[in-house]
């Protein structure tokens, strides 16, 4: 009885030396576990933050230590936009908005005076998609001045019956949504002067010399036709973009915004059936297209009435 108790004694202390030891590699696997990576992730973020730090301060002591030439900057700013007529064609946008285009200067003019402008930092980058949304947000930093902004652009990624878009068309609006929210970024930053200045410079460039009046037909029948090879977007609809009433009312002006408008469908900024649609949906657009429907009808009608067989007459 003594031995069996003496050898369960025995087991029971190797079973809890056993379960202690267990224990002990346990809490030190934990410790290891929860402490040490915690630390190294903090100790990467300072790092990273050292980093960039050191690397903004030695950009804007660079930009103090050679600051711009605003004259130089336009003068570069203007040669590049002016360098040939689809470089000067790219630097402007027209948009319709409420009935009426809205134009402005676009993203290429942007870049190109940022490149001139010197000392900047600039980005655009999607920050946040949800179900129905796509959310960019683009950010311009003057070194030398010290003016910085930001601005974010939202847009749809429903289409117009509730169906979410696929993902190659999502990267599509990412790609001009990243693209207006670095215009505004750096528009904000940039003096308006500045940018007046150069805009000016490419529009007049694209219209050319129109002061004669066969130059301006020229230019004013190959933009009407570009817009009906293209997209289909007849004589008398291009006239209504232009707020006109007849073709011979288009002139430099008109003949810019319709450039712009080119320039927004080649950019992805609007569409076809978003620039037509103000005049494709009016009451006006929709009575045009009833009667020229009932003239084909009728058309159509004589034209049968006048295959049918005469009966001969017996006198």
């Amino acid at each position: 009885m003594n031995l069996n108790a003496k050898e369960s004694s025995c087991v029971c202390l190797l079973a809890y030396q056993d379960i202690v030891e267990h224990l002990n590699i346990r809490a030190m696997s934990l410790e290891n576990y929860e402490v040490l990576p915690v630390e190294t992730q903090e100790m990467q973020i300072v790092q990273v933050d050292a980093v960039e730090r050191a690397n903004v301060d030695s950009q804007v002591s660079t930009a103090k230590m050679y600051p711009r030439s605003i004259k130089r900057s336009i003068d570069n700013s203007i040669v590049m936009a002016t360098m040939d007529a689809e470089t000067a064609q790219s630097c402007g946008y027209a948009l319709p908005r409420g009935g009426k285009p809205i134009t402005g200067p676009s993203v290429h003019l942007a870049k190109i005076i940022v490149s001139n402008w010197g000392n900047m930092r600039t980005e655009a980058k999607v920050v946040q998609i949800t179900d129905k949304q796509i959310i960019s947000r683009g950010t311009a930093w003057d070194l030398e001045a010290n003016v910085a902004s930001a601005f974010e652009v939202r847009r749809s990624i429903v289409d117009s019956k509730g169906r979410r878009y696929s993902d190659d068309m999502i990267t599509v609006t990412g790609n001009a949504e990243n693209s207006i929210a670095y215009r505004n970024a750096v528009f904000s930053v940039v003096p308006k002067a500045v940018v007046d200045k150069v805009y000016k410079a490419a529009q007049k460039f694209i219209t050319g010399d129109l002061s004669d009046e066969e130059k301006l037909i020229k230019r004013r029948t190959d933009a009407i036709n570009y817009f009906n090879d293209e997209w289909g977007i007849t004589e008398a609809e291009v006239i209504k973009l232009c707020g006109k009433q007849t073709v011979n009312q288009i002139k430099a002006d008109e003949i810019a915004l319709l450039l712009g408008m080119v320039q927004s469908l080649k950019d992805g900024d609007t569409t076809v059936d978003e620039l037509m649609k103000p005049i494709r949906d009016s009451k006006e657009a929709k009575a045009e297209k009833l009667a020229k429907v009932s003239e084909q009808a009728a058309a159509s009608a004589n034209r049968t009435i006048g295959k049918e067989p005469q009966q001969k007459s017996l006198l």
